[in-house]
């Protein structure tokens, strides 16, 4: 079993930023690929970032690329989420995702465990 705890989530202004943290417990987390995801009320739930085993392979979607980093301590089992220049169509419940496989996924039902979500609000 693995649990996925999201921190850093919060109020910030346009420009600003934020630092999400995704805390894993249970099975071995340095063997999968994690991923960051977000839903916005009303919004399907859409892919932000991914990342492999290693950090070898590194995927964004296209309205966070340049704005967003996604990276990984694998002794610490935290995945992490450094996001520049907010904007307020980042507003979204932001959620970590595991993946028991060495292959990123874009893919929401690709992941097999999920946190429960930190609230990113960004203020005009």
């Amino acid at each position: 079993q693995v649990q996925l705890v999201e921190s850093g989530g919060g109020l910030v202004q346009t420009g600003g930023s934020l630092r999400l943290s995704c805390a894993a417990s249970g099975r071995t987390f340095s063997s999968s690929t994690m991923g960051w995801f977000r839903q916005a009320p009303g919004m399907e739930r859409d892919f932000v970032a991914a990342i492999d085993w290693i950090g070898g392979n590194i995927y964004y979607a296209d309205s966070v690329k340049g704005r967003f980093i996604i990276s990984r301590d694998n002794a610490k089992k935290t995945l992490y989420l450094q996001m520049n220049t907010l904007k307020p169509e980042d507003t979204a419940v932001y959620y970590c995702a595991l993946r028991w496989s060495y292959t990123v996924s874009t893919r929401d039902y690709d992941y097999d465990y999920w946190g429960q979500g930190t609230q990113v609000t960004v203020s005009s």
